[in-house]
Parts: C-alpha cells; structure tokens; sequence
C-alpha cells in the first residue's frame, strides 16, 4: 500500500490514465428509456431536416462530455435550436448525463 504523498501522485497517475467514456456520472440504462425521442431524428440514417437543409448528425458513439455541453447549452437557450431547446428543456441534469452515458456507449455510425 501506497501511503503519503506518493498515495496522491498514484492516484493522479491512475485518474489521468483512464478514459473519459469511464468517467460518465450517467447511466447509459437508464438513458435509453430517456432517449428515446432523440432517436426520432438522431437514429435515422440520412436523416435531413426540410428546413433549414441540413442532415441531421448521429450521436452514437459521441462523446458524453460533448453531449452533456450541448445538450445544457440547448437547455439554456446559449446554442439555438427550436427542436433541440425544447427537447433540452425538459431534462433534468441527471437527464442529461444520463442520455449522454448512452450514445457515448453506441457505436459510432458508420460514414455515409
């Protein structure tokens, strides 16, 4: 056992070699049921909005720090997206992490 201040630089050591996927506060489980409406969109291959034109991205795979960013940036209104606001307005923070934890535990979709 590790004791002292070398107890803290193991502990560093080992935090900066693990991935970030491991770190998700998010329940990948329980964001599957929360999800579900995202796929609507978001799990449609070649999915492209009407208007304005653009395609839609997959979020299989993403990762869940970037996910839970944007999806608290839709929730308050900073990023804009009429859709994607009012989808981000009714989930909690727990929500969030908790849909982030499960695309970032999908595959990400392969290139078109």
């Amino acid at each position: 056992m590790i004791n002292g201040p070398h107890a803290a630089l193991a502990f560093a050591f080992v935090l900066a070699a693990t991935p970030f996927a491991a770190l998700a506060a998010g329940d990948a489980k329980v964001g599957a049921n929360r999800a579900y409406t995202c796929l609507g969109c978001h799990g449609v291959p070649n999915y492209s909005n009407a208007y304005p034109n653009y395609r839609v991205p997959k979020l299989g795979g993403q990762h869940a720090e970037y996910l839970v960013s944007a999806l608290k940036e839709y929730k308050s209104g900073d990023r804009k997206h009429p859709t994607m606001n009012a989808q981000a307005s009714g989930l909690s923070d727990a929500d969030i992490e908790d849909v982030a934890a499960y695309f970032a535990a999908q595959t990400a979709p392969a290139k078109n």
